[in-house]
C-alpha cells in the first residue's frame, strides 16, 4: 500500500481500506475465544464458568504488556507518514523486544499466582480443577500472543493490514479441529476437557508468531528487521515506557474492572457467572467493529499527523465517529430482537444459562453505540501521542462510575443480579458523552499544533543517533 492512498484522496476509502482488513483479523482472533466458547458449551455450565472466570484474569496480564505495543504503533505510524523508513524499522525491533521480555515475565508470574487468582476469586469446588488449567496453559501462551499481538500492531502502523487477515484465517480453522481433539480426547490423545481449549490456541498462536517473524525478517512488506535493529535502546525504551505507560495503566484498570464486577457476579452462584460468560462472548465479537475502526482511525490520524496533514485527521476523526456510532446502535438492534438465539449458540442445552444470558444482552445492547463513539474518539487521542486522555477516561468510566453502580445497585436494591447488567449502559452512554465534550474542545489539535509530538519523536531520534545506534543500515 503505497503512502499517498493514505494520505490523500476520498477519506472515507482511505479508512475502509484500512478498517475492513482490521475488523476481519481482529474478528478471527476472537474466533479463537468463540471456537473454544463453543466447544466448551457442549462440557456445561461449569466449564463455561471456569472459562469465564479465567478470561479476566489473562486479561488483565495482557492489558500491562499493550501500552509498549500501543507507544510502538503511534511511532512507526508517524515516522511512517515522514517517510522515515529507518526510524520506522528501529521502532519495530524495540518494541517487539520489549514486549516479547515483558510476555516472559508476566507468563512466569501468572503461572505461579494462578492459584491465588482463583482462591480470591472465590471459586466454587466444581469449577476451580478446570478454571486452573485452563488459566496456567493460557499464562504459558502468553509469549505467543504477545508476539502476535506486536507483529499486528506493527502491520498497521505501516497500513499493511490484509496480511494478519490470512495468517489469522489459517490458525483459527486449525484451532477449530484442534479443540475437540484436545478436549474430547481422540486415539492416543486423551481428553483434557477446558485445559484442552488453551492447549489447542498455545500451538495454533506458535504458529503464528513464527510465521509473523519470518514476514518481518524478509522485508517485503514495509518492514525490515534485522538482528542489528535488536540492540538495547535505552533512549527509545524510556520515551516508548512515557508514551505506552499510559495505556498500561488504562488497559489494566479495565482488565481490574472485568474482575472486579466478576467478584461481585460469583456472589450470585455459578449460574450467573455461565450466563455471564455465555453473554460476554457475544459482547466482545459485537466490540470488534469498533475496535476496528478505533485501530484504522488511530493509524490512519497518526500516519496524517506525522505528514503534518491535520485538516485530514479532523475530518478522519469525525467520520470514524460517525460510522462507530451507526453500525453499533445497529448491531445492537439486531442483538435486541435475537438475543435468546445468538445465546443459545454458545450453551444450547442449558435453558436457565440461556435465559440469563438473554437477560444481560438486552439490557446492554442497546447502548453499544455510545460504546463506539467513545473507542474511536480515543484512537484520535492516541494517534497524536495522547495517551493519558484514554487512561483517565478509562478509570471515569471503570471505577467512578461502572463498579460503584453495579455494587450499590446489586447490594442495596431489589435488583440484585440485573443491578450489575445496567452499570454497563449507564457507564457507556456517560463516558461517551464525556468524549464528545472533551473531542469537540479541540485541545487534540492544539497539542499537535505548538509542535508537542513532533518534538517527542525527534527527541526520540536525536538520542538514539546520539547514542550510537547506527539507523542508516
Amino acid at each position: 500500500m503505497k503512502k499517498n492512498e493514505l494520505l490523500e484522496g476520498p477519506i472515507l476509502s482511505s479508512l475502509l481500506k484500512l478498517a475492513v482488513p482490521i475488523m476481519i483479523a481482529n474478528l478471527l482472533q476472537a474466533a479463537y475465544q468463540l471456537v473454544d466458547a463453543f466447544w466448551v458449551g457442549r462440557l456445561g455450565g461449569d466449564a463455561v464458568a471456569a472459562v469465564s472466570i479465567s478470561t479476566p484474569v489473562i486479561f488483565l496480564t495482557i492489558a500491562l504488556g499493550t501500552g509498549l505495543a500501543i507507544a510502538g504503533s503511534i511511532l512507526i505510524a508517524q515516522y511512517f507518514g515522514a517517510g522515515n523508513q529507518k526510524m520506522v524499522n528501529h521502532v519495530a525491533a524495540q518494541t517487539l523486544s520489549m514486549v516479547i521480555i515483558v510476555s516472559v515475565f508476566l507468563s512466569i508470574i501468572g503461572y505461579i499466582l494462578s492459584p491465588y487468582f482463583l482462591y480470591l476469586l472465590k471459586v466454587e469446588p466444581a469449577v476451580y480443577v478446570d478454571a486452573l488449567g485452563f488459566m496456567r496453559v493460557a499464562f504459558v501462551g502468553l509469549v505467543f500472543s504477545f508476539g502476535f499481538m506486536i507483529f499486528q500492531s506493527i502491520m498497521r502502523g505501516v497500513g499493511r493490514v490484509t496480511l494478519p487477515v490470512y495468517i489469522v484465517l489459517g490458525t483459527v480453522i486449525l484451532n477449530f479441529a484442534l479443540d475437540p481433539l484436545f478436549i474430547y480426547g481422540w486415539n492416543f490423545i486423551p481428553a483434557l476437557g477446558v485445559k484442552g481449549a488453551a492447549l489447542a490456541t498455545l500451538f495454533t498462536q506458535l504458529l503464528a508468531i513464527i510465521i509473523g517473524f519470518a514476514i518481518l525478517f524478509r522485508g517485503k512488506h514495509g518492514i525490515h528487521l534485522r538482528i542489528s535493529d535488536f540492540k538495547p535502546d535505552y533512549k527509545h525504551i524510556k520515551r516508548a515506557f512515557e508514551i505506552g505507560f499510559p495505556s498500561s495503566i488504562e488497559q489494566s484498570m479495565r482488565a481490574l474492572g472485568m474482575m472486579a464486577i466478576t467478584f461481585l457476579i460469583v456472589r450470585f452462584g455459578t449460574l450467573t457467572v455461565a450466563s455471564y460468560g455465555a453473554g460476554s462472548n457475544l459482547i466482545q465479537l459485537i466490540l470488534i467493529p469498533a475496535l476496528g475502526l478505533s485501530m484504522a482511525i488511530a493509524t490512519l490520524v497518526g500516519q496524517n499527523i506525522g505528514a503534518g496533514n491535520v485538516t485530514r485527521a479532523a475530518e478522519i476523526s469525525k467520520l470514524g465517529a460517525y460510522l462507530g456510532f451507526g453500525l453499533l446502535t445497529g448491531l445492537g438492534i439486531i442483538a435486541f430482537i435475537f438475543a435468546p438465539y445468538l445465546i443459545a449458540f454458545f450453551v444450547p442445552n442449558d435453558q436457565a444459562v440461556i435465559e440469563g444470558g438473554t437477560e444481560l444482552l438486552r439490557i446492554t445492547c442497546l447502548s453499544w453505540g455510545f460504546l463506539g463513539l467513545q473507542l474511536c474518539l480515543t484512537g484520535v487521542f492516541r494517534a497524536v501521542g495522547n495517551t493519558k486522555l484514554p487512561m483517565i477516561l478509562t478509570l471515569v468510566s471503570q471505577w467512578v462510575i461502572q463498579f460503584p453502580l453495579a455494587y450499590i445497585l446489586s447490594h442495596n436494591t431489589s435488583l440484585g443480579k440485573i443491578g450489575i447488567w445496567w452499570a454497563f449502559p449507564i457507564a457507556s452512554v456517560v463516558t461517551a458523552l464525556i468524549t464528545v465534550a472533551i473531542y469537540a474542545k479541540g485541545d487534540w489539535k492544539k497539542e499537535r499544533l505548538t509542535g508537542k509530538t513532533n518534538k517527542l519523536i525527534d527527541k526520540v531520534e536525536s538520542e538514539i543517533v546520539k547514542e550510537g545506534f547506527d539507523i542508516s543500515k
